[in-house]
């Protein structure tokens, strides 16, 4: 047994074909994973900054009316200017219609909900699928790790005497299986809490917009009744 028949490289090559495909889905797992972690880390560092020049655009004083004018009706943004958009779409809507307030508010409220939904629903794309191979991940490495434990009892049954020779090949490449699903899963785990973690917050700072929002517009509406009175 020289030097280069225990390489990684040749351990895999020459693995069987059982382990072969359990390292192939192992790094097919991980390409996607990366190409996903990638993905939403740009998609939430945008809507971090959207968010935060949204919001000191909001608080700077500026007409609400023109505010909304300034987003054409056809472009549905996104993030606390989605939810801005929704909720004083359906003010405008209902104010002009009714002046009962508590029906305009709900309406108001709800449209906003809905919205904050989608983009809850956008946020969290694709991060099931980092949980997945989070958790599917070592149980598929481990799989390859029984396959080649099992190869190694074979070689030693059919072996006349039992040398390290014998195993090693098999013992090598079911320890590559398990070393391939932790690669795997770990950076799944790690940047799946991250990623949720990121999301979970901006979620809750537009959670707190269209509270302060509701509130604005349900002191509009007061002051307006006020004055027909």
């Amino acid at each position: 047994m020289n030097e280069n028949s225990m390489s990684i490289p040749h351990l895999i090559m020459s693995a069987s074909t059982v382990v072969q495909l359990v390292m192939l889905i192992l790094v097919l797992g991980s390409l996607l994973s990366w190409v996903v972690i990638f993905q939403r880390s740009f998609a939430l560092n945008r809507a971090k900054k959207a968010y935060d020049e949204f919001e000191e655009t909001f608080w700077s004083g500026v007409d609400l009316n023109d505010l909304y004018r300034d987003i054409p009706a056809d472009d549905a943004r996104q993030g606390a200017e989605r939810i801005f958009q929704c909720g004083f779409r359906e003010f405008h809507r209902l104010v002009a219609k009714t002046r009962e307030a508590d029906t305009v508010l709900e309406a108001v409220q709800r449209s906003m909900r809905v919205a904050w939904s989608r983009e809850e629903d956008r946020l969290n794309q694709h991060l099931v699928f980092l949980a997945t191979v989070a958790s599917v991940s070592p149980y598929i490495g481990l799989f390859g790790t029984v396959w080649g434990i099992m190869g190694s009892f074979q070689s030693l049954s059919m072996a006349q005497q039992a040398t390290l020779t014998t195993v090693a090949p098999w013992i090598a490449e079911a320890l590559i299986a398990t070393a391939m699903g932790l690669f795997t899963a770990i950076p799944a785990v790690i940047f799946y809490n991250r990623l949720s973690n990121s999301a979970g917050r901006l979620l809750g700072k537009y959670e707190d917009f269209a509270e302060e929002f509701y509130a604005i517009l349900h002191r509009n509406l007061q002051g307006r009744d006020t004055t027909s009175s």
